[in-house]
């Protein structure tokens, strides 16, 4: 942990597409299989801490600078008097975004993954512990800026939540299949550019769920505030089911 309450995460390999002899991509192959399993086990211990506390843990994922930060620093504005927030917000360096998240009215834990692109499930844990959140109350993850490393890696979480603004492509979807696959929620921010840019929100919608045909969708605009109600009754909902869930 550093001065400014942020953690430091750890270098990774992935496999990704490099001339490479059998052997190494063997090896390499091996050694992600190592990786994502010792991530599977600490997240199903994230997810048991979380439950035994009946705590809402969410995951946020995007592209860099689709809004997740705004959305919620405006979600904690709003909602500070209602839900107990905490916040493990992820980036590859700098505290900028745990400052915001602080200024806004949540506690936060900044983790700065250095050259890594994910948060990693143990990552959380140690955020966890430094938060110390309470009972029935809800914890988001907000994972750095990356929309294909983030559907491999559980965190514990009850859902993952991707984020697409409209001044991205509204083929996202199918260009980046596993983490609308793995997301139960797609919200659409930003709406208040529509006039200004080409993006077929209709279009959008059936890519993810040509990809994904249980994924719910939601339209806002953090900055203007239009269709944030739904989202924040979304957030209500899924608190109530972590705590029933809680007691199954």
């Amino acid at each position: 942990m550093h001065a400014d309450g942020s953690l430091h995460g750890h270098p990774h390999a992935h496999g990704h597409d490099h001339e490479h002899d059998d052997g190494h991509e063997a090896e390499l192959v091996a050694l992600e299989a190592r990786v994502l399993a010792k991530n599977d086990t600490l997240a199903a211990k994230n997810r048991a801490w979380l439950a035994g506390r009946e705590i809402l843990a969410l995951n946020l994922v995007s592209s860099p600078g689709a809004g997740k930060t705004t959305l919620l620093e405006r979600t904690i504005r709003d909602l500070r008097g209602e839900l107990p927030l905490f916040v493990v917000e992820g980036d590859q360096a700098t505290a900028n975004d745990g400052e915001r998240i602080r200024a806004a009215g949540a506690p936060v834990v900044q983790v700065n993954t250095g050259t890594g692109c994910h948060l990693e499930a143990d990552m959380v844990a140690r955020g966890l512990m430094l938060l110390k959140p309470g009972p029935g109350a809800v914890v988001v993850i907000e994972n750095v800026g990356n929309l294909v490393c983030p559907a491999m890696f559980d965190l514990g979480e009850r859902a993952k939540v991707a984020i697409l603004s409209v001044t991205e492509g509204d083929d996202k979807p199918l260009k980046y299949p596993h983490i609308f696959r793995a997301s139960q929620l797609m919200i659409i921010n930003k709406i208040d550019l529509l006039p200004h840019v080409e993006f077929d929100v209709e279009r959008a919608i059936a890519n993810a769920r040509m990809i994904n045909p249980e994924i719910k969708v939601l339209t806002v605009s953090a900055r203007t505030g239009e269709g944030l109600g739904d989202w924040y009754g979304w957030l209500r909902e899924q608190r109530v089911a972590a705590r029933e869930a809680a007691l199954v």
